[in-house]
């Protein structure tokens, strides 16, 4: 038994729920070539199920090495080909097997298992050929890495070594062999930029452009013509003329463009890209085994601390846990939605009108106090569907029929009485809204929802004097609207069944990720928020300095500082919101005296960038008011934690959402909270403040870390 055959076998008994990858062997007759054998990797599934790489996989596909190493040796076969499933080449290791690792040696075995049978593809006696024939990802990307040539499908919609989003190296020769077939600075743009800009994907002209690809071939008869330039290539009719890559200082110049990337991504606080950047770095001398077994070490490193882990989680909360809404009524409660109505016509108004038009391709009407905004609105609406035409994102047909779907009225009754669903956006006040709803169930059918885009005001009170309180629910959408994925879906003290389905129905025909909330001030993403924020602004009022309290927080790795979000949001939203939470959690919540004059002053935000970084504005610093109580980055980190812990314990207490999951999910998909944090409660898990400030970790052992 081989060294690899043991490592795999002990690695498959840890695997034991692994959905495994056939690596099916046929022959072809390549005309004038010779033989030629055919590699399909295949899991029996549909492309609804990609094919990974998991240990029983690496042994199918072993064997198979072994198959046509041997034709190669005997001399029956001109070259090997390897291939995937319709749409799939293959999407890599199958993380779900990653997570069950308790053993560092274990971990290793994966990355050498891994590239033990890629690299036997480099030595077979005859040329070998990587077909990409759908998406690849990760570890389908390093297999064709180790072949001799590569073909790209037009179609490709998703190519990408995506590891360091999640926490990990392409560790089966990702780091070293790309950037010696393609150039350092190539490389770097496709395992650290692109994956630390959310998991950026190649299309297949992009593979092919970057020179990843040798020829590119559009994909009805892709495999057709990929083997009829395999024949030509193997005949020497083809010559592939690759440009010699640059190992001296561009090499050095594009490493330390990596790691400013990783620095302004993650500020040093996710060790992935920095590890990846070290084996690129030591790349350039061409040794491929030294490289191989850096990355072996790298991975089985990084499989074994608290980021991937955290990654993972992160990652089966937004493909799993997000797909299934805790909480959420039996779907067949939900009623159809066939016309929405939108009151307002301002910004955000507009934008989800947009939303809806694009998702539901329903009509879609917006009122507003007159004509003028009303026209606005639509304008920008129509504005932004023509901007979609222009950049081929929809054909002029559709593009027609959307404008055509959104119109405005100044009058509520002809608007909104045949609509099956409205939703207010209007100013954050109350009394406004408890208004809207009241004029609005004066002319809605009595099955209407009633929905409401409130960022932190009672649901259940802008229900309390209306007639049918059991059809109003929150329906709070986070800015940019057609950015972020987040939906919080506030359930109100009368809200019924039927009604919150229904949202929930809508939320996922708007391809939004819906969360069910309690009813309690500010929901989770502004609540965590605000108390987040306003340790930051309470250091600042009691004297450390600005530049400090922001530093103080960097080690998190926020996609932005404090105060940068602070001027996202708008200073008067944040005071707004940071009132309507004092009032209701006045122990906890302060409002800022300082941010307080900073509205007044209509300054948007503390900062100018007049040289290009952020730079405190000196007429902000003039407003400041600071006492004389300066902390280090330590102490500012320690006390803003803490009290991210005790507000995350008091929600998950009065049961603002089901689990700490939940939490994170918010945090991820509304706030882009980072990856590798797996949101918050992993990491206040992880830095002991969960158990310092709580009496207890948010999550229970190896939910977002190693097995115990």
């Amino acid at each position: 038994m081989s060294s690899t055959t043991e490592l795999l076998k002990g690695a498959a008994e840890l695997f034991p729920g692994e959905v495994v990858t056939s690596a099916l062997v046929r022959h072809l007759d390549l005309p004038g070539a010779g033989r030629f054998a055919l590699i399909t990797l295949d899991n029996g599934l549909d492309h609804t199920k990609p094919t990974t790489f998991g240990p029983q996989s690496l042994a199918n596909l072993d064997a198979a090495v072994d198959q046509v190493a041997q034709e190669a040796a005997d001399g029956v076969i001109a070259g090997v080909g390897i291939t995937g499933k319709p749409f799939i080449f293959a999407v890599g290791a199958d993380l779900k097997g990653v997570e069950l690792l308790k053993e560092h040696k274990d971990a290793l075995a994966i990355g050498q298992g891994g590239h033990d049978v890629f690299k036997r593809l480099r030595s077979l006696a005859v040329p070998t050929f990587a077909y990409y024939n759908g998406a690849a990802m990760g570890g389908g990307v390093e297999v064709g890495l180790h072949c001799t040539y590569r073909t790209v499908s037009a179609s490709v919609p998703a190519f990408s070594l995506p590891e360091v989003f999640l926490g990990l190296v392409p560790g089966w020769g990702g780091c070293t062999l790309l950037p010696n077939l393609i150039g350092a600075d190539r490389a770097v743009t496709v395992v650290i930029e692109n994956s630390l800009n959310q998991n950026r994907q190649l299309k297949g002209p992009q593979v092919y452009e970057l020179g990843i690809a040798d020829a590119l071939f559009e994909a009805a008869d892709f495999l057709e013509q990929s083997l009829a330039w395999t024949a030509a290539v193997l005949k020497g009719e083809i010559e592939v003329a690759r440009p010699e890559v640059d190992r001296g200082a561009a090499w050095d110049q594009a490493v330390a463009r990596g790691r400013s990337i990783a620095d302004g991504k993650v500020h040093g606080a996710a060790p992935a890209a920095y590890r990846a950047l070290d084996i690129i770095a030591a790349a350039r001398n061409g040794d491929l085994e030294q490289g191989f077994a850096a990355e072996d070490l790298a991975l089985a490193d990084l499989i074994m601390g608290g980021e991937l882990r955290s990654g993972l989680y992160a990652f089966n909360l937004v493909q799993r846990r997000a797909k299934r809404p805790a909480g959420a009524p039996d779907k067949t409660l939900a009623r159809p939605v066939t016309k929405v109505g939108v009151v307002g016509a301002g910004l955000m108004a507009s934008q989800l009108a947009l939303l809806f038009a694009r998702r539901l391709e329903v009509p879609v009407v917006l009122t507003d106090i007159d004509q003028e905004r009303i026209d606005k609105g639509v304008g920008y609406v129509h504005g932004e569907i023509d901007k979609l035409l222009v950049k081929g994102r929809v054909a002029q047909d559709k593009a027609n029929r959307l404008k055509a779907l959104v119109t405005g009225h100044l009058d509520k009754a002809t608007a909104f009485g045949d609509a099956d669903f409205v939703i207010e956006a209007v100013f954050e006040e109350l009394g406004v809204k408890q208004q809207v709803f009241a004029e609005l169930e004066a002319v809605v059918r009595p099955d209407a929802i009633l929905a409401t885009n409130t960022s932190s005001l009672s649901v259940s009170e802008m229900a309390a004097k209306l007639d049918h309180p059991e059809r109003v629910v929150g329906f709070h959408f986070f800015n940019p609207v057609a950015v972020l994925p987040l939906l919080e879906i506030v359930r109100g003290e009368s809200t019924d069944d039927p009604s919150l389905a229904t949202a929930f129905a809508v939320a996922k025909q708007l391809k939004k990720t819906a969360v069910l909330v309690k009813d309690a001030p500010a929901f989770v993403v502004n609540r965590i928020l605000t108390r987040f924020m306003g340790e930051i602004q309470n250091v600042i009022d009691e004297g450390t300095p600005v530049a400090v309290a922001e530093r103080a927080v960097e080690p998190l790795g926020l996609p932005m500082s404090p105060l940068v979000l602070l001027e996202l949001v708008g200073p008067a939203i944040g005071l707004h919101v940071s009132q309507t939470l004092h009032g209701a959690f006045p122990d906890r919540f302060t409002v800022s005296p300082n941010l307080a004059a900073v509205v007044k002053a209509g300054k948007r935000g503390f900062y100018v960038y007049d040289s290009g970084t952020p730079e405190l504005d000196p007429e902000v610093a003039a407003l400041l008011q600071q006492g004389d109580t300066v902390l280090t980055e330590d102490q500012v980190r320690t006390r803003v934690l803490d009290a991210v812990a005790q507000e995350i314990g008091l929600m998950l207490a009065d049961g603002v959402v089901a689990e700490p999951q939940d939490i994170d999910l918010c945090l991820i998909t509304g706030a882009g909270w980072p990856f590798h944090l797996g949101g918050i409660t992993p990491y206040l898990d992880r830095e002991g403040v969960s158990e310092r400030v709580n009496g207890k970790a948010f999550l229970a052992p190896g939910v977002a870390s190693v097995p115990a």
